[in-house]
């Protein structure tokens, strides 16, 4: 019988949402939606040592930004909550303690300095940090080398304990991976990981098992780095007694810093100078804070679009995808068994696209925010549509409106250096004379200006080309911005003319 597409994103509540967190969200979401199936959001907070106040909230917000609503989880609620594993922390004890009397768990009561002693005695040349495996476990303070009597009066006495898998000896766990193919482990390369802590906390290794199993997940996908614990995860599917219903696995490979040296991490952006988050995260224990796509200028629809591309394609050429044909083409065999190097300036072509793909109503919300963020309070929509449209194409990131708008609603501070050395009694009286003939027309048109504009200026007998770079400093400010007529249209007759007396009045001081 085949099972309902079930998905998880299952982050711990430790930080910011990184650029792989991010992707991983995306390639589930893709997946289940593209098969009509559930997205399930799942908070792993059993790491109390490293919980973050507000990450959850944070994790929460980048989802809701990147437009992944998931379809069960903290805040939406569903039939397998609740959705934070440290409010299920109750049901995994019993578990654990099945697999103690079946064997494949025990015991352990080593205390700290016990556990560092046994990584001093065991170290060698070849093996600088021994783990808690196979060769040192009857060397160890647990139930299986304590006699019955031993185990059950330090349990009766409360003593601290773990309780770990106990990983059979040169036994192969082989599993299929959907983007990897058949992956096989030697079980005397992997130690008895804690399944259970002292403070009756679990781990990683049985929460996500059994909470997979409870939440009926038919799909996993999680980092390449997960990839070592596999094993673990298999064997406690079949020691539990549910190995039919083990999710299929995809283990996704990593997103690499640019130039393809290692794992992309937070202090390679911080060198670099890009972000690696979705969104800004203030980190309230250090207070520091690192830099967000979103904060960047970056609009949701290309940030979702570039990560996509970060190790999967559909086979064709095609780079710009909507969130709906990403959806429709998606297919986890299409995804790259490598790393894809993160590139910050393919990510910001990303973006440029999507603005000037966007239609002005798309964009007027955001250049809103940017222009009030930037103390520019715009009321008149229709105004600011059509300025949008004027200079989007000029826009990589959307706080690069505010530079190309913000002449269109305020007088601008006009750097008049690059022509200064160049000025003459002639110019000045060319634009006095374009003045007179500007205050004298009715329709305000940008073609009619510019006609009129090249004709005065072969009456003073100056070329057309020796006058343009002084108007767009005096309607702009600087050398940028769209068709300097357009913007005198934009901008109306009345400022027009202020500006350009604006400047005369400068250039006739210098």
């Amino acid at each position: 019988m085949k099972k309902n597409v079930r998905v998880r994103f299952a982050p711990s509540p430790t930080g910011g949402l990184h650029l792989g967190g991010v992707r991983t969200v995306l390639y589930n979401y893709l997946f289940a939606r593209h098969a009509g199936g559930e997205f399930v959001l799942r908070i792993e907070d059993t790491d109390q040592t490293r919980f973050v106040p507000g990450a959850e909230e944070y994790i929460i917000k980048c989802l809701e930004w990147c437009g992944m609503k998931p379809d069960e989880g903290p805040v939406s609620g569903g039939p397998y909550a609740p959705y934070r594993q440290s409010e299920r922390k109750e049901m995994y004890r019993q578990y654990a303690e099945q697999l103690v009397k079946t064997g494949h768990a025990y015991y352990a009561f080593d205390r700290p300095e016990e556990l560092e002693s046994m990584r001093e005695r065991f170290k060698t040349l070849e093996n600088p940090s021994p783990q808690y495996d196979h060769k040192v476990r009857l060397e160890m303070r647990n139930s299986c080398s304590l006699t019955l009597e031993e185990t059950e009066t330090l349990l009766e006495d409360g003593v601290p304990h773990v309780i770990r898998i106990r990983m059979p000896e040169n036994e192969t766990v082989t599993f299929h991976d959907m983007i990897r193919g058949e992956v096989s482990f030697n079980t005397s390369l992997v130690d008895d990981k804690v399944l259970l802590k002292a403070d009756g906390m679990p781990t990683y290794h049985l929460a996500v098992v059994i909470d997979d199993y409870l939440m009926k997940i038919s799909h996993a996908f999680r980092g390449e780095e997960w990839l070592p614990s596999a094993p673990v995860h298999v064997l406690l599917w079949k020691y539990l007694g549910w190995e039919d219903q083990m999710p299929q696995w995809a283990h996704l490979p990593l997103i690499l810093k640019p130039d393809g040296n290692g794992k992309l991490s937070k202090r390679d952006g911080d060198r670099l100078g890009f972000p690696v988050f979705a969104m800004n995260w203030l980190d309230p224990k250090s207070n520091e804070l690192t830099k967000g796509f979103r904060e960047l200028g970056f609009m949701p629809e290309a940030f979702i679009n570039m990560l996509a591309m970060l190790g999967w394609n559909d086979g064709t050429d095609q780079e710009i995808f909507s969130v709906e044909e990403l959806i429709q083409r998606f297919s986890i065999d299409r995804v790259h068994k490598g790393g894809a190097k993160f590139d910050f300036e393919k990510a910001k072509w990303f973006n440029h696209e999507w603005i000037k793909r966007s239609d002005a109503s798309r964009l007027l919300p955001d250049v809103k925010q940017v222009l009030a963020d930037n103390g520019l309070t715009i009321t008149d929509d229709k105004l600011l549509s059509s300025v949008i449209n004027l200079v989007k194409d000029r826009c990589t990131l959307l706080t690069d409106f505010h530079t190309q708008t913000k002449f269109f609603f305020e007088t601008p501070a006009q750097d008049l250096e690059p022509v200064k050395g160049k000025w003459n009694e002639e110019k000045t009286k060319f634009f006095n004379a374009f003045i007179t003939y500007l205050e004298g027309i009715s329709d305000f048109q940008a073609a009619e200006q510019e006609a009129a504009f090249k004709d005065l200026a072969t009456q003073h007998n100056i070329k057309p080309g020796e006058l343009m770079m002084p108007l767009r400093l005096m309607l702009v400010g600087g050398k940028f911005g769209p068709g300097v007529f357009d913007i005198a249209a934009i901008i109306g007759k009345n400022e027009t003319i202020h500006r350009i007396q604006l400047a005369l009045q400068q250039l006739s001081l210098a």
